[in-house]
């Protein structure tokens, strides 16, 4: 025990070194040996000479680790409170630590670099929060791990980035630890190093806006531990509302599911704890209006995490009853609870929607009123929806809610932003498609000519009739009046009593034409009236493009649906207001659909818009288009003629066919030429579209075209395309998808090849395209022709594509062996997968790498090749690196780790010393391919083959000393 008390130096390191040693006691008896000195110099000579064995290791040793934990524990027994006296004295080993890491930090050995960067960081990580180091020292410290952050290997780097972590200062704008935590987080192309940066930066205003792009980062550890941070130190507030829907609507649709699972998990409980747990309180920390689905998908992802009913009937109505309806047979009693029966909703949606007021152009120049009338259409489109979660099964309600459809959609006042979703509800709930395309056409006859009341002007000449008839009466009163007095005063009573009773009837009729003459002049009726204004027709076209929509393509053009094209779509296609025109030309696409002749009818209609037209009406039209070729095929116009049959005898029969043809394929070729004009349309949003579609025609088998593909991946790369997300996103996805489905693609990439990189090279100064890094471009097309790249590989071939790939360049490279491109070509030919096995390829392939060698004197090409030869010949030591060298394209990490697609400046291929370092790497590598998971008995013994112990080296040194 006596010995315990008085520890060697060199013996508390053995112990050390082992996990079941306690460390405490070892640091309480070296710390006692060190009180006892007088002249410290010695303990510190011995104990670095002793640190410096562990501190030249590089791998994560257990024994190493143990070591570096026991130094970082003793050097911290050092400190005392700030308030003793004699600190500095108390502090001289811990200064003198410092002094020795920051001395060694620049060591040649990586593993050295690595050793002080990590000391440094569990040495601040270790004293407490109120701690002082001197300010010289702690400027020291700064200037060195500032140093570091830029070192070679990630390693190194991650460890300095930690070490910086107490030495920040977020409200100094100008700190040098946050500014190079920033470049870090945009530029450093390890992930690791991005995720040591993300766990240890300050939030602030500078900071804010870095970490927040770090969610849209390309590796999914990246982008889940910055959605931790935002979650654990960003209050809501602190983020704008449209971080917060970016946020949500990003994470919840993340293709990581572990992404998914902290924003559930981490970041809505968070927002939801800083706002009393009230769900509307956090839909008003949204834009919902604006972005409804987000919020939807928000409230779904709350609702899943409720552990009872009560938890659910407390949150928002319309998502609730969409999720509980989700559940199937499990929700139909919390449904029945939420909603209720359909005719009781039908009245209280009709009432809704009857007050909803229309705005005149003088109140829409009103933000307040129009603020007003977004909200009541929002809030009309919601209970809309609710429509579709109603239990419709019972007759009466079911009738009852097709009438109130019926009659909003009828009414002036309905908005036209709600009037496809109402027809999509009327549609859902009646099952014959004869009545629903009966129903919707009649209520868009009633829309388009409405009965309204009609004044008809009264003929003057009948007034005039009327008037003298008035008058030839009261003198037959007058006349009767006085034969009647005279009667009685001949006391002629029984003729007096005829005259009586004919004056009552004059004065009947009297009153008759005095009650007729007193009416207004005109008489109303009421008449069905056409209207041609742009919000009913507006309103018609819509109905119609959901009609079609809903019913089933295969059924075809029914007589009803022919009327509507003839008498609304096609007049509407010339109408003056654009977005009347838009609606019929959505309308007509979306027709086209259901019958082939009425495509071919209408084709060179859709041509004409696509170039004439508005930019948003002519990408309504392109897509259109794109819809018939993904549907019919390139064959669209094979049917043309059918009406037009001709006797199988006749003589224009024969000569009459290869005509048709060739008009055919001429309308073919001017469309798809004029699809590949458009790909350079100034128009952002017409490429992008016309890409998309081009890529669904190659993907879907329409169209087999390597000049078509090689202009996809020039877009691709082109820097002209770098802001359109989009465009890149679905070219990204789009090729990988296409080189992996068959063989036959792969053929296309290959052959789609040197037109891609000639175009490269001939690029002048002045085209974007000259700034594209050939050799990432090459990469790609070695990645994406690759045989195992295959979802389905095919059995074992003679020649793979590669195989083809290879002859292609060699005979590339021969047609001019000076040419500067001819070392690129050699590059990729050493990526390439290339069969060694014995047979005609192989044979023609090391005949052209021979006439190569008798002509390139190019030395590294001459190296390359000669390795390929050895390749060809059976030598299996001298295989390709090409599996070693190419990385994987699957979406190219530009240095900051965006979500992009490589380009010239950011696609660029790491040089060998940072192939090297990443390899070097034990601990990064996040691409490792899956492994069978070992057994627990094969772990141990392969634990014990990998610990190192350093008694053996101190050993070694002490008796050569």
């Amino acid at each position: 025990m006596s010995g315990d008390s008085d520890l060697e130096i060199e013996e508390a390191f053995r112990r050390a070194q082992k996990a079941h040693n306690n460390k405490a006691k070892l640091v309480a008896s070296l710390k006692n040996r060190y009180n006892k000195l007088e002249d410290k110099t010695e303990f510190h000579e011995e104990f670095i000479r002793c640190l410096k064995y562990a501190m030249i290791i590089y791998t994560r040793e257990p024994a190493v680790e143990n070591v570096i934990d026991f130094v970082t524990k003793f050097a911290a027994s050092f400190e005392t409170p700030v308030n003793e006296e004699e600190e500095e004295e108390e502090n001289e080993f811990l200064n003198f630590l410092f002094c020795f890491l920051l001395e060694s930090h620049g060591a040649n050995s990586h593993a050295v670099r690595f050793r002080v960067c990590q000391l440094v960081n569990k040495l601040l990580g270790s004293l407490s929060e109120n701690a002082q180091i001197d300010d010289g020292l702690c400027d020291r410290i700064h200037e060195a791990m500032l140093i570091r952050v830029t070192d070679k290997y990630p390693n190194v780097r991650i460890q300095a980035a930690l070490a910086m972590a107490r030495l920040q200062d977020p409200s100094n704008s100008d700190c040098p630890t946050i500014k190079a935590y920033v470049l870090l987080l945009e530029n450093d192309s390890n992930p690791e190093v991005r995720r040591a940066v993300l766990s240890c930066i300050a939030p602030s205003v500078t900071t804010l806006p870095k970490i927040y792009k770090r969610t849209r980062d390309v590796k999914e550890k990246v982008r889940k531990l910055a959605y931790q941070v935002l979650a654990e130190k960003v209050h809501i507030r602190a983020l704008s509302i449209a971080q917060r829907v970016s946020l949500l609507h990003e994470g919840l649709s993340d293709s990581a599911d572990s992404v998914k699972e902290v924003v559930k998990t981490h970041l809505l409980p968070a927002w939801l704890r800083l706002l009393q747990g009230d769900v509307l309180q956090l839909l008003h920390k949204l834009d919902v209006e604006n972005c409804a689905e987000t919020a939807v998908t928000t409230l779904h992802a709350i609702f899943s995490m409720a552990t009872s009913p009560d938890d659910l009937l407390q949150n928002g109505v319309r998502a609730l009853c969409e999720f509980v309806k989700s559940k199937g047979n499990e929700g139909e009693e919390l449904l029945e609870q939420l909603l209720p029966e359909a005719a009781i909703f039908a009245e209280y949606l009709c009432s809704y929607l009857r007050s909803i007021t229309g705005l005149s152009e003088e109140q829409k120049a009103d933000m307040t009123q129009l603020e007003i009338a977004m909200t009541q259409e929002f809030v009309g489109q919601q209970l809309i929806i609710l429509v579709g979660c109603l239990d419709t099964s019972e007759e009466g309600g079911r009738k009852r809610m097709v009438a109130v459809l019926q009659e909003i959609l009828v009414m002036p006042k309905t908005p036209t932003s709600l009037i496809g979703l109402l027809v999509e509800k009327l549609i859902g709930l009646l099952r014959d498609e004869t009545q629903k395309i009966q129903m919707v056409a009649e209520i868009i006859s009633d829309v388009r000519e409405p009965i309204l009341p009609i004044s008809a002007p009264v003929d003057e000449n009948e007034k005039r009739r009327k008037q003298v008839r008035l008058a030839e009466v009261r003198v037959q009163i007058m006349e009767a009046k006085q034969n009647l007095e005279e009667c009685i005063s001949c006391q002629d009573f029984s003729r007096a009593a005829v005259l009586k009773d004919s004056i009552s009837q004059l004065e009947e009729l009297k009153n008759q034409l005095t009650l007729e003459a007193s009416q207004p002049a005109d008489s109303i009726k009421e008449q069905r009236v056409e209207k041609s204004d742009p919000e009913t027709l507006l309103k018609c076209l819509t109905m119609c493009a959901e009609l079609f929509k809903q019913i089933n393509i295969k059924r075809g053009i029914c007589p009803t649906m022919n009327a509507l094209i003839e008498s609304l779509i096609l007049p509407s296609v010339s109408n003056p207001n654009p977005a009347v025109r838009n609606m019929a030309v959505i309308c007509l696409g979306t027709a086209a659909l259901h019958s082939k002749d009425l495509a071919n009818t209408h084709l060179v209609l859709l041509l004409q818009i696509t170039q004439l037209d508005e930019p948003k009406i002519r990408i309504s039209a392109l897509r259109a288009l794109i819809d018939q070729l993904l549907l019919n095929g390139l064959n669209i116009l094979q049917d043309k003629s059918a009406p037009i049959s001709q006797a199988p005898d006749s003589p224009d029969n024969s000569n009459g066919q290869p005509e048709q043809q060739t008009e055919e394929e001429s309308t073919v070729q001017s469309i798809l030429k004029m699809l590949s004009e458009f790909l350079d349309s100034e128009i952002c949003e017409l490429r992008t579209e016309t890409a998309e579609g081009l890529a669904k025609l190659m993907y879907c088998g329409r169209i087999l075209s390597p000049k078509l593909l090689s202009r996809l991946v020039l877009l691709w790369y082109n820097p002209v395309t770098e802001d359109d997300q989009r465009l890149r996103h679905c070219l990204g996805v789009f090729l990988q998808l296409y080189s992996r489905a068959s063989r036959t693609n792969q053929e296309c990439v290959e052959e789609s090849f040197l037109p891609t990189m000639r175009t490269l090279f001939n690029a002048p100064v002045t085209s974007p395209l000259s700034e594209v890094d050939a050799s990432n471009v090459a990469e790609l097309f070695v990645e994406l022709t690759r045989p195992s790249a295959l979802v389905q590989p095919a059995a074992i071939q003679a020649v793979s594509v590669h195989d083809s790939l290879a002859v292609r360049i060699c005979n590339e490279i021969l047609r001019d062996v000076s040419a500067p491109e001819v070392r690129l070509y050699c590059k990729t030919l050493s990526w390439l997968e290339i069969n060694t096995e014995p047979g005609p390829a192989n044979s023609e392939l090391q005949l052209l790498l021979k006439d190569i060698l008798q002509e390139v004197k190019d030395k590294y090409c001459t190296r390359v090749i000669e390795k390929l030869c050895n390749q060809l010949n059976g030598d299996r030591g001298s295989k390709s690196g090409g599996n070693q060298d190419t990385t994987l394209l699957t979406l190219d990490e530009n240095p900051g780790g965006q979500k992009k697609v490589s380009t010239a400046k950011n696609g660029k291929k790491a040089s060998k010393a940072e192939l090297s370092s990443d390899e070097g790497d034990e601990e990064n590598v996040p691409e490792a391919p899956p492994s069978v998971r070992p057994s627990r008995r094969a772990k141990i013994a392969a634990l014990d083959k990998t610990k190192q112990d350093l008694t053996a080296l101190m050993n070694q040194e002490a008796n050569g000393s």
